[in-house]
C-alpha cells in the first residue's frame, strides 16, 4: 500500500499571483428550481471561470460543492462528458453506506469513512433524503476465520467505528434468522442510499450557490493559452483552455479534475505523470428473487482474507427493496463496460502493456481464475452464498446489474488503495490538480474527501 496521503509531479509547488477572491460569479439557477443538470454550451462560444473541475460523479460534485460553500466569490464550472451527471461509478455502486472498520488505524481511508458516513447522514437528513440505517453483519462461517474476524473488530473500535459488538450463533439468529455462522461482527451504523440522489443534491446545492453545470462536454485537451480570446477584456486573466471533442473551450485560471476511470488519461492530457494507471474491474451482481427477499434483512459480508484482493461476495439490501448478491472482480476490457463482451481496443491495450496487471494477474491467479468462474457458472457463486444463507438455491436468483471500479495499479502490479493527487510544474502545472485516485469507499466518504480535496485547492492554487 502506498502512503496514506500521495503526491505526484510538482505536488507541493503553489501557483502564483493574487488569490481570485472577488471575480464575478458565473450565475447557476435561480432559487427553488428543480436541478437542471444539463445547460452544455454551444459551439463556437467561450465560457470563462476561475476555477473548473472535471469530472460529474458524487466526488467532482462534492467538491465543486465545496469550493463554493467556501470560497462563493468564485466563479466555479463543473464540466461532465456524459448528458447526465453520476452515471457511471455513482450509479452503478451498491449503495452501502459503509463504517470504516475494514481500514488500517490511523489511515486517511479509516478516517474519511468514519467522518464521511457521519456526514452522509446528517446530509440526507438535511435534505430529506431516504436511508436505511439496516446494519451490516460480518460472518465467520469456518472456525478458521474467527481470529481474523476478532482482529477486524479489534481495528473498528480502534477506528472509531459506532456500536460495534461480537456476536455468537444465538445473536446472529436474532439478526439474521436465515444465516448460518459461529460468530460475527454486528455493525448497527452501516446503512444503504441511493447515491445518485446524493450526489444530485450536491449538483443542485452546487448550482444553488451560483456554480455552473456543462454537460456533454468531453474533454479532449487541457493547455496553457497562447493568447487571450479576441472578445475578451481581461487578457490573460484565464490562461487554461479546456477543449473537448467538438472545438468547444472553456477558459479558467485553474482545473481540478475528478475524472474517476479516465483519470490517468485526464492527467495525460496536461502533461502530468500517466501513473497510476486505472484498471478496470466488473463487478457482477446477482438479485434474489422477489419472493425470497425475506431471506435478507441487512448486509451481510463474508470475513476480508487479506491474501486476496477484493473483499468478496456479499448480500446487500437496496432502498427499491431488491436485495443484490456480489459482486464479484472481473477485468473489464472497457472502462464503462458494463456487460460482459463489451471491448475497447484501446483500453485493452491500456490494460496489457502500460500497467502492472501481469504481475497482479501473476501474484492472484487461482483467485483470478475463481472469480471468472463464479462469473460464468451461476452454480459456483450460490455455492459460496449458501454458506451463510444455505436455503439460497440456483432457482431463487437471477442476473443483475453491474458495476466498473477504477482500480489504481501501479507499475508493480499492486493495487494502489490511497488517494492520489497529481499536478505539474512551471506555471501551467501550478494550476492543475488532478485527483487521480479517490478510492472506495469514496461514495461514503464524499462529504470528508471534498473537504481534504478544497483544503489542496487552497493550499496549491494559494486562494
Amino acid at each position: 500500500m502506498v502512503s496514506a496521503l500521495r503526491f505526484l509531479g510538482g505536488a507541493c509547488a503553489r501557483a502564483r499571483g493574487a488569490s481570485p477572491g472577488g471575480f464575478p460569479r458565473a450565475r447557476g439557477p435561480a432559487p427553488g428550481r428543480p436541478w437542471p443538470l444539463c445547460g452544455g454550451v454551444r459551439s463556437g462560444s467561450t465560457s470563462s471561470f476561475d476555477i473548473v473541475v472535471v469530472g460529474g460523479g458524487i466526488v467532482g460534485l462534492a467538491s465543486a460543492r465545496a469550493l463554493i460553500l467556501r470560497h462563493p466569490a468564485l466563479s466555479v464550472g463543473l464540466l461532465e462528458k456524459e448528458k447526465d451527471l453520476a452515471v457511471h461509478q455513482t450509479g452503478h455502486n451498491s449503495g452501502v453506506i459503509h463504517s470504516g472498520i475494514y481500514y488500517k488505524p490511523e489511515s486517511l481511508k479509516a478516517k474519511l469513512c468514519v467522518q464521511g458516513a457521519t456526514l452522509i447522514y446528517e446530509y440526507c437528513n438535511q435534505k430529506g433524503i431516504s436511508y436505511k440505517q439496516c446494519g451490516k453483519l460480518i460472518v465467520a462461517v469456518e472456525q478458521e476465520e474467527i481470529p481474523r474476524l476478532q482482529a477486524l473488530y479489534e481495528r473498528g473500535l480502534q477506528n472509531g467505528v459506532r456500536g460495534l459488538r461480537l456476536i455468537q450463533q444465538e445473536d446472529i439468529k436474532k439478526k439474521e434468522p436465515y444465516c448460518r455462522g459461529l460468530m460475527a461482527i454486528d455493525c448497527p451504523y452501516t446503512g444503504i442510499v441511493d447515491y445518485r440522489q446524493i450526489a444530485l443534491s450536491f449538483a443542485h446545492d452546487f448550482q444553488e450557490a451560483g456554480g455552473s453545470v456543462i454537460t456533454d462536454f468531453e474533454v479532449k485537451d487541457i493547455e496553457m493559452a497562447k493568447e487571450s480570446p479576441s472578445s475578451s477584456k481581461d487578457g490573460m486573466k484565464y490562461p487554461i483552455v479546456i477543449k473537448n471533442t467538438k472545438r468547444e473551450e472553456i477558459r479558467c485560471q485553474y482545473v481540478v479534475t475528478c475524472a474517476g476511470l479516465y483519470s490517468d488519461r485526464i492527467s495525460e492530457l496536461s502533461g502530468c505523470s500517466p501513473d497510476p494507471r486505472i484498471v478496470p474491474f466488473r463487478g457482477d451482481y446477482l438479485l434474489l428473487k422477489p419472493e425470497k427477499s425475506y431471506l435478507v434483512k441487512g448486509n451481510i459480508y463474508p470475513v476480508p482474507d487479506s491474501r486476496f484482493p477484493f473483499l468478496g461476495v456479499h448480500f446487500t439490501p437496496r432502498m427499491d427493496g431488491s436485495i443484490w448478491l456480489g459482486p464479484n472482480a472481473v477485468l473489464a476490457f472497457k472502462r464503462e463496460g458494463y456487460r460482459p463482451f463489451d471491448f475497447s481496443a484501446r483500453d485493452a491495450m491500456d490494460i496489457i502493456i502500460n500497467s502492472g496487471l501481469s504481475k497482479l494477474i501473476f501474484q492472484n491467479f487461482s483467485y483470478g481464475v475463481n472469480e471468472m468462474y463464479k462469473a460464468c457458472f451461476l452454480g459456483a457463486t450460490v455455492r459460496h452464498l449458501q454458506k451463510f444463507i444455505p436455503e439460497i438455491t440456483t432457482s431463487d436468483i437471477l442476473r443483475g446489474p453491474a458495476g466498473v471500479r477504477a482500480q489504481a495499479l501501479d507499475r508493480e502490479g499492486n493495487l494502489v488503495e490511497d488517494f492520489v493527487f497529481d499536478g505539474g510544474v512551471g506555471d501551467f502545472g501550478n494550476r492543475i490538480l488532478h485527483v487521480r485516485n479517490a478510492p472506495s469507499p469514496a461514495a461514503t466518504s464524499s462529504l470528508a474527501i471534498s473537504g481534504m480535496i478544497v483544503d489542496e485547492i487552497q493550499q496549491r492554487f494559494a486562494l
